[in-house]
């Protein structure tokens, strides 16, 4: 606080970094070569739910569309969307910054696993380098032209999460699930934590839903019956999809062939994020 404070913000020209009553701004410029019209968050309350999966379904449904799509992996500790679409080059750089990595259909990207010399080496890094290097994949990353781009966060309301929240220009936020009670409870935290944050939820995808036999083609809930609507209700969210237990989705993207998958069942997620 400057020594020539008033504690009169209304009267007060002392440049204080603390000033009575705002919040400290902590938004991030963006690269000077990049230019992006929505910035879409895919968050979850824990891991294990699928969230890179839906963050990379998203990305190729809105590019089958036509739309410039883009990537930042903010999972910096366990990075897989370039698994996922089957980008495994380094990635290269100049004096203007970070040049992205791009997918076979044109997705850009930017994943610390893309920077390091052998994708299995674990980052060993505490929270606030973390949440550091996050930022720079905004500011550093010559991005483009970019009609949506997906944040791929870690799970939980920690450093990385409020950094993104905090820094970057949110448009809202997808929060992944699954139907078990407990995951779901769970997954309300990141939804109140966007609402603290006046960061709206645009949709909730619950994964894992249903699974159907081949046999006798009947549709089995595995994991329990489904909270979702409950949960959408109670935050005001108008935007569900649901995604069944596919195993030939999973092997899409353990093998880098996502983009080649049919996936209907966002097909209207993405109808509301292009009428944002």
């Amino acid at each position: 606080m400057s020594e020539n404070c008033t504690h009169d913000c209304n009267n007060c020209t002392a440049n204080c970094a603390s000033r009575e009553g705002q919040q400290p701004d902590f938004s991030a410029p963006a690269n000077a070569n990049s230019h992006v019209k929505k910035v879409i968050g895919i968050v979850s309350g824990k891991g294990g739910v699928g969230k890179s999966m839906v963050t990379s379904m998203m990305s190729v449904i809105m590019r089958r569309r036509g739309h410039s799509v883009a990537i930042l992996d903010a999972d910096i500790t366990g990075p897989s969307i370039p698994r996922a679409l089957g980008v495994h080059e380094q990635l290269m750089g100049s004096d203007e910054g970070i040049y992205p990595a791009v997918s076979a259909t044109g997705i850009e990207m930017v994943s610390l696993n893309l920077m390091l010399s052998n994708e299995t080496d674990p980052v060993v890094w505490r929270g606030p380098i973390i949440a550091g290097t996050v930022k720079q994949f905004w500011t550093d990353v010559m991005w483009g032209d970019v009609d949506f781009m997906f944040v791929d966060m870690p799970p939980g309301t920690g450093d990385v999460p409020l950094t993104v929240f905090q820094s970057l220009p949110l448009d809202g936020i997808l929060v992944v699930t699954s139907p078990q009670e407990l995951v779901g409870m769970i997954v309300e935290k990141a939804a109140n934590m966007a609402a603290m944050m006046n960061i709206p939820v645009l949709g909730i995808v619950e994964n894992m839903s249903w699974f159907k036999c081949d046999a006798c083609g009947k549709e089995h809930r595995i994991f329990g019956d489904s909270h979702v609507d409950e949960i959408a209700a109670r935050h005001g969210v108008a935007n569900v999809a649901r995604l069944p237990i596919q195993p030939g989705l999973a092997v899409a993207c353990d093998t880098g062939r996502v983009e080649l998958v049919e996936m209907p069942w966002l097909e209207d997620m993405a109808t509301a994020l292009e009428s944002l």
